[in-house]
């Protein structure tokens, strides 16, 4: 067995030189050119869906455009360890739930079977989030360094499987999280690091598109273009509350008749409980005609995405648990008024009241989506000063920018980069 190696493609840093500021690029040239030459290994359980695998189709190319042989590498895995994972992502995200010893033991098998299937040799490894956390025990010679990159909010994890972690997260040389809340409070880890994740401008999800073309590709999916629609872009997953957001669209309807509901969602491989989650979710639609769910499996990709946040009156990202939340930093980039959950990463995003809305449960978010369809040129305002905060925090050549800095810094070049990095983390 061979782990499966995923084509990112081409991107040229150059192209970003117009949104990115003159510093910043300067940054990135500064601190790439010590790296020309070393071998990047990223190791993730998806190719596709969630913001893990949306980030590294943009990371990994530009770091290869910066000079750094990088790749990335997808891990094996039945739905015997997927359903393991899964849970433990959950228990990470405050379910109490503990891991049972077959559990375990399907953990540790299928990360040890990864690690012996891990070819060659590299400068730096990335682990994101748990699901490879363990392949170190077993591949430790193929890197020099190693990082896990944790894409979840840890702030309350049941500690019975936090714990079970912990050997394997403490032996990586850094830790990078978003926040520094969802840092474990314990003395076995490796140093760690606090950015938060970007988008991609450039990427179909996220270029600009017209409001003509928005509603041409909407009305391909039914969706009536003269009337008000509201969108949650997430998967179907009991942290981004979906049902919540059909209560709140019924509360909002009884003000609004005229607007539409679309959630919108894609059926990730390494996401076993999505679709018990999508069919509770379309139960709980009862067959209204005016809510439109669908993901991937109806074509909807990453154009289709961007139409559905341009054309929409107000985005909603209810989550109950969230890493970051990048969906709510691409509506904000599209100048899109914006609802959403006041949890993890989202604070960081949204000043409430004044870029957009952060509410605590479903009647706020039904009173925050009136308040848009009541006055949607004030809700402008708010959207595209949340655009602009987009720009100089959330950008991609800015993540770029981190990792190399951490690179340097494990390597021993002291920058001033680094010790910026440093100074966040400490």
């Amino acid at each position: 067995m061979q782990l499966q190696q995923v084509n990112v493609g081409h991107k040229a840093l150059a192209d970003y030189a117009t949104i990115a500021t003159r510093g910043l690029m300067d940054q990135i040239r500064g601190l790439a050119e010590p790296l020309a030459g070393k071998r990047v290994l990223h190791l993730s359980a998806t190719a596709f869906g969630g913001g893990v695998a949306e980030i590294n189709y943009t990371l990994i190319p530009l770091m290869q455009d910066a000079g750094l042989e990088t790749e990335w590498r997808v891990i094996h895995g039945e739905d015997e360890f997927f359903d393991v994972t899964k849970a433990i992502h959950n228990a990470l995200q405050g379910q109490a739930r503990d891991l049972t010893r077959e559990e375990q033991d399907i953990f540790g098998r299928y990360n040890r079977m990864n690690a012996e299937a891990l070819e060659g040799e590299f400068d730096f490894v990335i682990v994101h989030d748990p699901q490879p956390a363990a392949m170190i025990e077993h591949a430790r010679s193929a890197g020099r360094h190693w990082i896990w990159r944790c894409h979840i909010d840890l702030s309350t994890p049941h500690r019975q499987v936090l714990e079970f972690l912990l050997p394997w997260i403490g032996s990586h040389d850094a830790a990078v999280f978003h926040r520094r809340e969802y840092v474990p409070s314990n003395g076995h880890l490796p140093g760690a690091y606090i950015w938060p994740p970007a988008i991609d401008p450039l990427a179909p999800k996220n270029m600009a598109l017209s409001p003509e073309d928005a509603a041409y590709i909407l009305d391909q999916f039914g969706i009536d273009v003269e009337r008000p629609l509201i969108t949650q872009v997430s998967r179907f997953d009991p942290w981004k509350d979906p049902l919540g957001v059909i209560e709140a669209w019924r509360l909002v309807r009884a003000r609004h008749p005229e607007v539409q509901l679309a959630l919108v969602g894609s059926m990730a491989h390494d996401d076993p409980e999505g679709w018990d989650y999508y069919n509770r979710t379309v139960a709980a639609a009862a067959g209204d005609e005016d809510i439109f769910i669908l993901s991937n499996l109806n074509n909807v990709g990453s154009v289709e995405v961007n139409a559905f946040q341009v054309h929409s009156a107000a985005v909603v990202q209810k989550s109950i648990r969230e890493g970051f939340g990048l969906t709510v930093t691409e509506a904000l980039w599209k100048g899109r008024p914006m609802v959403a959950g006041r949890v993890g990463g989202i604070v960081d995003q949204i000043q409430d009241g004044d870029t957009g809305f952060l509410v605590d449960s479903v009647e706020t978010c039904a009173d925050a989506l009136n308040v848009i369809l009541d006055d949607p040129q004030r809700a402008r305002q708010m959207a595209l000063r949340g655009k602009e905060f987009v720009r100089g925090r959330f950008l991609t050549p800015r993540l770029l920018r981190d990792w190399l800095a951490l690179f340097n810094g494990l390597n021993g070049n002291e920058t001033s980069e680094v010790r910026e990095l440093a100074a966040a983390a400490g």
